[in-house]
């Protein structure tokens, strides 16, 4: 008889109860990268190509006129495409466009709207791809970590004081969910007069799943 009752006991399926956490921390971009752009178009290959060449390196040399380092500035894309158009269901070739994309990385990011001015007034036609980042960004997500902790440990006492469940105080269980790089992105393009760019703040997310057993 004492037997089956611990035998009983002993294969009593456990309770237990899953939460998630989130936690998040806000942070001040401390750089930037843009994609420039330059496209130009012609009927002949060669002179869409050497009129790129000649705005592109009037673009960066106005760029480094900005205190910006040659190494900050890299290659994204080179591209030519052939042109057509369509009269009477037939495609009629019609020229070539050729595109050079540089990627600029910006350490000054209160000087952005004045590099994208000087890109275009030296003669880039696109600006894309705008991106705000944080430097240490670990440390900020450790910070919202714990915040996400705290908050699965708060929903699962909730539970169980509404449910008058005895929850102890340690989990059984705690699983981080991967968190994505936290970037502030924009995409523009064509701009002209003065570009107010305003990078405002990043928000770091963490997120966890807790489980208790009671």
């Amino acid at each position: 008889m004492y037997y089956a009752q611990v035998h009983q006991q002993a294969h009593q399926p456990s309770r237990t109860i899953t939460v998630s956490g989130n936690g998040h921390v806000m942070a001040v971009p401390t750089s930037a990268q843009l994609q420039v752009e330059v496209q130009t178009q012609g009927k002949n290959v060669q002179i869409p190509q050497q009129d790129n060449a000649v705005i592109m390196n009037q673009v960066i040399q106005a760029l480094m006129a900005l205190d910006i380092p040659k190494e900050k500035i890299q290659t994204a894309t080179y591209t030519i495409t052939p042109l057509y158009n369509f009269e009477d269901n037939k495609q009629i070739f019609t020229g070539y466009e050729v595109t050079n994309a540089i990627i600029v990385n910006i350490t000054n990011i209160d000087n952005i709207g004045l590099i994208i001015d000087t890109a275009i007034e030296n003669g880039a036609n696109r600006i894309t791809n705008i991106q705000f980042n944080v430097d240490h960004t670990d440390d900020y997500y450790q910070q919202a970590l714990s915040l996400a902790l705290h908050n699965a440990q708060r929903k699962a006492t909730t539970i169980a004081e509404t449910m008058r469940i005895a929850l102890p105080p340690l989990p059984i269980e705690i699983i981080e969910e991967p968190a994505n790089t936290p970037v502030l992105y924009r995409s523009m393009a064509d701009f002209s007069g003065a570009t107010p760019i305003e990078q405002g703040q990043i928000t770091i997310h963490a997120t966890v799943r807790v489980k208790f057993q009671y």
